[in-house]
């Protein structure tokens, strides 16, 4: 499970970063990648990177700002032309289908999977066997939303040794055992999981928020995350430009990160006034002085989300 970045930069493109958009590849789960958010030229930034759009299986989209969402047509529609033929799930904000479907029915657009969208407000989205997806609403100046991506816990090792002793192989008992089924040895003997599976692997929680103002929402859809994508738009002496504009400063979303014991913070959307790496560097040290395991994203770069202690 890794973070790709591909857009970093707040309202408009810079020469240095472009608009938000944030992939989420889980590979060795899914041989897929999910896509938080969509600005202008994402499509463009997918070609510099090791992401293919055939496998893209989920789309979130934060809120309708332009830098959020404007590269969706173009995206969709390249889809079709890159082998993506397989079903393509589009979740955001109500709204989003009425922008998607007038662009691609008045470009003559045509895409040859099935794109279900999906608008939400908030709430639980999607659930399987390994992820559940939640979302709850922010405050910012049109509706946006966080989502939190939870992968479930899974079986730990079975003790092999154990196993052979009685008589027992790889093979579909041990199958059965990790789905929780006990079994029947030769000799009538029967065996639990829980007599030779050890300790369950803790899923992974990653939490991705929109663009927002500090608000009550942000905490429980952050608590305990693995990593936390959080906007740090502007540095704290901006603090009240933050707040007219609906946005946070990165000591607030440093905050948040630490109120809600997260393990990690990445922080990103960054006011194009902050366009020097030193700036940055300001922007990263102001977070860092309330919690220490901060970074800002850097687009084209993969970040592993690793299980926090």
């Amino acid at each position: 499970m890794d973070l790709y970045f591909m857009g970093t930069n707040a309202g408009v493109p810079s020469l240095e970063r472009n608009v938000t958009s944030l992939a989420l590849r889980l590979f060795d789960k899914r041989r897929s990648f999910w896509l938080f958010d969509c600005g202008e030229a994402t499509q463009h930034q997918i070609l510099r990177s090791p992401l293919k759009l055939s496998k893209l299986e989920f789309i979130f989209i934060t809120h309708l700002h332009g830098d959020h969402l404007f590269g969706l047509p173009g995206l969709l529609s390249s889809r079709a032309y890159q082998g993506g033929d397989t079903p393509l799930v589009l979740f955001g904000p109500p709204g989003v289908k009425r922008f998607v479907n007038t662009v691609l029915e008045l470009s003559e657009s045509r895409i040859n999977y099935k794109l279900e969208i999906v608008e939400h407000e908030g709430g639980s989205l999607f659930e399987d066997a390994s992820f559940r997806v939640e979302s709850a609403k922010l405050d910012h100046r049109i509706d946006s939303y966080g989502y939190r991506i939870v992968e479930k816990s899974q079986p730990g090792k079975l003790n092999q040794e154990l196993l052979a002793k009685h008589g027992i192989s790889p093979g579909p008992l041990y199958g059965q055992l990790k789905r929780g089924e006990s079994i029947q040895t030769a000799d009538g003997t029967i065996l639990r999981p829980e007599d030779v599976l050890g300790e369950p692997k803790r899923g992974r929680i990653v939490t991705i928020l929109g663009d927002t103002r500090p608000c009550p929402a942000e905490q429980p859809l952050a608590d305990r995350a693995d990593v936390l994508v959080h906007e740090a738009t502007f540095m704290h002496d901006l603090a009240e430009t933050a707040y007219t504009y609906h946005h946070s400063t990165a000591r607030q979303a440093a905050e948040v990160a630490k109120q809600s014991e997260c393990k990690s913070l990445y922080l990103t959307h960054f006011s194009s006034r902050y366009k020097y790496e030193h700036q940055l560097q300001q922007l990263l040290s102001e977070a860092r002085e309330v919690f220490p395991d901060s970074y800002l994203a850097q687009e084209h770069e993969l970040y592993p989300v690793l299980r926090g202690e």
